[in-house]
């Protein structure tokens, strides 16, 4: 496992104030490391740690619309008698 981490390619960037060697750590996809390299890969897909409540999902919403739709039929009705 440290072996492929030793040979993992290098980060492109160069440093600009000291003397102008290529940093050291390893590369991202785009050939840069994690400090110097712009987008992040981003969050893993599926991922479940960023739902803190279920209100925006499918389910939840298609249930409100089911709801406003039930209401609005029996206001509906209510105000034919």
């Amino acid at each position: 496992m440290l072996l492929d981490m030793q040979n993992a390619p290098r980060c492109e960037a160069r440093t600009k104030s000291r003397n102008g060697k290529p940093c050291q750590s390893p590369a991202m996809r785009n050939g840069r490391c994690w400090m110097h390299g712009g987008p992040s890969p981003g969050a893993p897909k599926g991922n479940r740690h960023a739902l803190k409540h279920g209100r925006y999902t499918a389910e939840a919403i298609a249930r409100r619309r089911e709801i406003s739709a039930l209401v609005r039929d029996a206001r509906s009705m209510l105000g034919a008698h």
